[in-house]
């Protein structure tokens, strides 16, 4: 039997999945790296543009995530002998040895890289990497690129657009990991959740690895494994302050009798199991008891039963935190739990318990928020899993990896289709504001023009429509690629992720709310400096056939 070498653990978010490396790949990769061997191409020097043609979730912005990756992925990219025994199998037997020998001394040293920073707001048509380098090597790169790029960029502008449904001051946790694309889906959506601006993930390892705060409490199977409180051995807990110390079975019981007249309950059709459950976590953690109470009935069990508990705590100087719904009426029940919450604030002179966190995890999409929003909600946090990692809504954003120069000679794609015509050439973008510090436009050219400067006036053109332009004087400009690998290293400090979740904030509050909103946003402009027009629809003409009618 043949020993497999484990693959390295990872420890920091600073280390490399070892899944993601040369042979994650599709095998016209390697075919065609083959071809341009033999027929002496593999050293041109190429240009290859990454990016994407429409936004995801019928909206108007994409957040650019995954850099990171890629960059580590490029540091450490070499082909090991099981790797090139494993591509000898799969290439045909008449591929000259000479080849695995050219494959095994390969890396990505003369391999250049100019990307928009990551946590940047992105829109179609305006690329999002310039990769160049020796053609066969760039190629190489296409499909473990995308792969890194598509899904994180995916999945961290579902991110932020639960962020801006939610609204700035309600909490947001990514609860996906059991209904993820498996382990690697699991932790890809916790890190770029975090970067599209959640505040938290249930998922313990994403915790140590990128550190993201981790949030969790407790299952319904807890609570339906407590029968009643002769479940419980220890029962007394001391105070915060150690001063005193009570039994808080006898205690809680007692709150349940007299908070009946003033929730309106009966306190023999509360659950015993689900009380002594309540008690026993506030046992183990007194300081974050944070319960689940729709595993029988919220208002006329779990509801009483979790403020008996509070109220018991309350008395050794400890503060629940809150409830968590998984079921039922969100709006309507979130509104009686907060007025009921009120009530017991007012009657027993307990005023933190009015501001007690309501937390609700009910299959939640971006549409149930826009809904609850409407229904005037009580709701302080969303606990959000399947429709945020898995972005239901649209399970792919569509990055494409296209060649754009080869040997200083512009590559354009003809389609019938004009959003599959790409943009020939090197090029570089700009992002142009306006004087109320909002972008405007992001701006295309060609590699030798002149920086755009702000304050001077420079037209802007639609890519394809010619009676689409403006002249935009811009307040503010700013260069959207920066370098970042060349000569085999990385050469911008890499943010942690917290500064990605800041910078990705900062973006999105540089947008027009009109670009940002869910129902028929304004889409952002795209354009392209007059030069550039006028070569692209040259090489077009020059390059597409003249139809022969008879």
């Amino acid at each position: 039997m043949n020993d497999i070498a484990p693959t390295k653990k990872l420890e920091t978010s600073r280390d490399q999945n070892g899944v993601i490396q040369p042979l994650l790949t599709d095998l016209y990769a390697i075919t065609m790296a083959y071809a341009y061997w033999k027929s002496g191409k593999h050293k041109d020097r190429a240009s290859f543009d990454l990016l994407f043609r429409k936004n995801p979730f019928q909206g108007e912005f994409t957040i650019f995530a995954g850099l990171e990756e890629c960059l580590k992925f490029l540091r450490n990219f070499h082909y090991s002998e099981p790797d090139m025994q494993y591509i000898r199998k799969v290439l045909s037997p008449d591929t000259e040895e000479e080849f695995f020998s050219y494959l095994g001394k390969l890396d990505t040293t003369e391999i250049t890289v100019y990307s928009v920073d990551e946590g940047s707001v992105v829109f179609p048509k305006v690329p999002l990497m310039r990769i160049e380098g020796p053609l066969l090597v760039a190629q190489l790169l296409e499909t473990t690129i995308l792969n890194l790029i598509n899904y994180a960029s995916l999945v961290a502008t579902n991110a932020a657009r639960f962020r801006l449904a939610a609204g700035p001051g309600k909490s947001l946790l990514e609860f996906g990991l059991r209904r993820a694309q498996g382990p690697d889906g699991g932790l890809s959506a916790s890190r770029y959740c975090y970067i599209g601006g959640f505040d938290g993930t249930s998922n313990v390892l994403a915790g140590k690895l990128f550190g993201i705060p981790v949030k969790g409490t407790q299952a319904h199977a807890f609570i339906n494994s407590y029968n009643s409180a002769s479940d419980i051995d220890e029962r007394v807990l001391a105070s915060a302050d150690g001063s005193n110390r009570i039994d808080l079975v006898e205690s809680s019981l007692h709150w349940r009798e007299k908070l009946a007249p003033v929730l309106d309950y009966i306190p023999s059709q509360t659950s015993e199991g689900e009380l002594a459950a309540f008690v026993a976590y506030a046992l183990a953690f007194p300081k974050d008891v944070l319960c689940l109470i729709d595993t029988y009935d919220v208002i006329r069990s779990g509801l009483p039963n979790f403020c008996s508990v509070a109220l018991a705590l309350d008395q050794l100087r400890y503060r629940a935190i809150g409830v968590r719904l998984d079921s039922g009426d969100l709006a309507y029940l979130s509104s009686y739990m907060r007025q009921s919450f009120k009530k017991i604030a007012d009657k027993f002179d307990v005023p933190w318990f009015e501001d007690i966190q309501i937390v609700a995890s009910n299959d939640i999409n971006e549409d149930t928020i826009h809904s609850l929003n409407n229904q005037k909600h009580s709701i302080d946090c969303f606990g959000i899993g399947t429709h945020l990692v898995t972005c239901q809504k649209q399970p792919a954003l569509g990055c494409v990896y296209k060649i754009a120069e080869v040997n200083g000679k512009p590559c354009m794609k003809l389609s019938a289709d004009v959003d599959k015509v790409t943009m020939p050439g090197r090029k570089n973008a700009y992002r142009l504001f306006g004087t109320d510090g909002l972008a405007l436009v992001d701006l295309l050219q060609q590699i030798d023009e002149p920086p755009v400067t702000e304050g001077h006036k420079i037209l802007c053109r639609h890519p394809f429509q010619a009676t689409k332009r403006a002249y935009v004087v811009p307040s503010k400009v700013k260069a959207l690629y920066r370098c970042y690998f060349e000569n085999g290293e990385i050469c911008q400090p890499l943010p942690t992720l917290k500064e990605l979740r800041d910078s990705t904030h900062e973006s999105l509050r540089q947008i027009r709310i009109d670009h940002k909103r869910a129902l028929n946003p304004t889409p952002y402009k795209i354009s392209v400096t007059d030069q550039l027009y006028n070569f692209v629809h040259d090489l077009w003409l020059e390059n597409a056939p003249i139809a022969i009618l008879s």
